[in-house]
């Protein structure tokens, strides 16, 4: 069974992500951010690992602006 906060991160990036060219604004990164730390409490150490690229991905978003 797929975790579903992990889901629900991956999704928050994505959107971030894939919006952040048009509205894209500080909301959307902290929903990011808050999707991330809810799904790393109940994760497996592999979707752990994932998580943690997910944020870099945030971080490396940030310096790029």
């Amino acid at each position: 069974m797929e975790n579903n906060l992990f889901q629900q991160a991956k999704n928050a990036v994505n959107n971030f992500m894939t919006n952040q060219n048009n509205a894209a604004n500080a909301t959307d990164k902290q929903a990011a951010q808050n999707a991330i730390q809810a799904a790393y409490n109940e994760a497996t150490p592999e979707e752990k690992q994932q998580l943690q690229q997910l944020e870099n991905q945030l971080r490396q978003n940030d310096q790029l602006q």
